[in-house]
């Protein structure tokens, strides 16, 4: 009875949450693994291990991932003395951030307001990356036009954000 609260307390107070069947299912596949490495004396596949114990390989790759410690994204991964290179430095998204988020739903709220030629002007110069010749061309109106209806619309975008 003690062995089992002893193994209760340690299979539900970690860090993450991983169920039973998963767990099992992990500790059936390290336990083959060492079994097939000792055998073949080569470390085995996924595919090895799961025919050994007749499991999916999916859910054998999903389980090992399941029993892994987390680590924390602060963790130095390098450490030359001066400077440290952190799991968080490799794992950045500089593309979608909160503030290019915000910055995206403002620009794209203060579209909305403008009239149908300045929506449009905007969206071929900054969207689709036309010159204001080209943009002119398009719509039948002097290049003098475009810049000054350019300018009209990005000022009240701008009051608009």
């Amino acid at each position: 009875m003690i062995i089992g609260e002893i193994r209760r307390h340690l299979r539900d107070n970690n860090t993450i949450r991983v169920s039973r069947s998963l767990r099992d299912i992990a500790y059936k596949a390290l336990q083959s693994k060492e079994r097939l490495t000792i055998r073949n004396s080569k470390e085995p596949t996924i595919d090895e291990i799961a025919k050994d114990i007749d499991v999916p390989r999916e859910d054998i790759a999903q389980a090992l991932d399941a029993i892994q410690e987390p680590v924390s994204l602060y963790e130095p991964v390098y450490n030359d003395g001066v400077d440290s290179l952190y799991i968080m430095d490799q794992v950045k998204d500089s593309k979608n951030i909160d503030e290019n988020w915000i910055e995206d739903i403002a620009i794209s709220e203060s579209l909305k307001k403008l009239n149908g030629r300045e929506k449009l002007i905007i969206t071929k110069r900054f969207f689709d990356g036309k010159t204001q010749m080209e943009v002119a061309d398009e719509i039948g109106i002097s290049q003098a036009q475009v810049s000054r209806l350019e300018k009209t619309a990005l000022m009240r975008m701008k009051k608009n954000i």
